[in-house]
């Protein structure tokens, strides 16, 4: 029987990165080999002898070939045997002797291959070419640690955003799931007062209410919708409340064309038109008004919810769970990158300005969780 992709392909996956991982090695081993190359070429043009670039070339490529061949060892011997202050006395017991062995090899081979060349070559080996090739070792291994030590930082980096990323999404959704209840509590008991006294009205409220929960449903988790669909509930929640108060209430809705593909949180604006209703309509006996706006402006959406009641009692004031939800979702969704401010209006009543990035719908995400 076949099996699925998904059980070879992280495999063929780490194979690739594999390649690539080494070929960039080589690379690098060939760049250093031209370097030396260059270097053994005008030191060898400023003596009575002179060599062929390919000549220079050919004495370059086995040092440093020799250490491409030898770095697969080195790498494993790293990850094998670390060097850690718990670990260490036995990781420098291997290190050592293999760092020595390698390094007379290399010298060996390096002998060898200037005697093609050169068959009385001027420069000897000394203790000085025996320090270059251990510290081309170390050096060797020093990469290896950091590269190592890099790779588990950024693997720890992305685990640790991703974790804050699950939680901040878990918490956006236990907070648009406390306004699911709140809300329909609220319309519930509008509709019950009602019953008594108006039953038509109270049986068109059930049927805008069912309307609601749809498209609550069609949303259940969607951090983010356009506005366009947001307007779309508070439509359907505003004739409810319009059958509730009757000529008592007034609202205007005057919401820019290119405002209403910008992304919004779900359920931003239904809170803060409730509050406005129930704290700037129902105390009064007289009419009210309620208007809600929306802007694009430099790149920023810019929306408010005015009322004309009473204003805001500062002495008074407590913030419900409506506003006090929009404040934290806010706050999960663009960190410092928003505004939420609450301010009495001359004349009378309480204004609600929001600011948050305005992001088009097809550029930005859902957020489902």
């Amino acid at each position: 029987m076949l099996k699925p992709f998904s059980d070879f392909a992280p495999s063929r996956l780490d194979r690739l990165s594999g390649l690539i991982k080494w070929s960039v090695v080589f690379a690098c081993y060939t760049l250093l080999s031209i370097f030396t190359a260059s270097r053994i070429y005008i030191s060898y043009s400023y003596g009575n002898y002179s060599i062929s670039w390919w000549s220079a070339l050919t004495l370059a490529l086995p040092d440093w070939y020799g250490w491409a061949l030898a770095t697969p060892l080195i790498y494993f011997l790293a990850r094998r045997f670390p060097i850690e202050r718990a670990v260490i006395r036995r990781a420098l017991t291997i290190h050592i002797p293999v760092s020595l062995v390698l390094s007379i090899l290399k010298m060996v081979a390096e002998y060898n291959a200037i005697q093609i060349i050169d068959p009385n070559p001027r420069r000897q080996f000394s203790m000085l070419q025996i320090q270059s090739t251990l510290l081309t070792y170390w050096s060797i291994m020093g990469i290896i640690y950091a590269f190592d030590y890099y790779t588990k930082y950024r693997q720890h980096q992305l685990k640790a955003s991703q974790l804050e990323t699950r939680l901040a999404q878990a918490e956006l959704q236990a907070l648009k799931m406390q306004l699911h209840p709140h809300f329909l509590f609220n319309t519930l008991h509008a509709i019950s007062a009602l019953m008594h006294r108006d039953v038509e009205a109270a049986d068109r409220m059930i049927a805008r209410l069912s309307d609601l929960l749809r498209l609550t449903l069609e949303n259940v988790g969607a951090q983010e919708v356009p506005l366009k669909q947001e307007m779309e509930f508070l439509e359907r929640y505003l004739e409810i409340e319009q059958i509730r108060f009757q000529d008592r209430l007034t609202v205007k809705i005057d919401i820019e064309a290119e405002a209403l593909d910008a992304r919004v949180p779900n359920l931003l604006l239904q809170p803060l038109v409730e509050n406005a209703i129930r704290h700037g309509i129902a105390p009064r006996a007289s009419a009210g008004r309620v208007e809600i706006t929306a802007r694009r402006d430099d790149g920023r959406l810019r929306i408010g919810v005015l009322d004309d009641g009473a204003g805001l009692d500062q002495n008074a004031f407590k913030e419900g769970i409506g506003l006090a939800n929009t404040r934290a979702r806010l706050e999960q969704l663009y960190r410092d990158d928003h505004s939420f401010e609450m301010a009495n209006r001359e004349g009378g009543g309480l204004v609600v300005a929001i600011e948050i990035p305005f992001r088009a719908s097809s550029e930005a995400t859902d957020g489902r969780s």
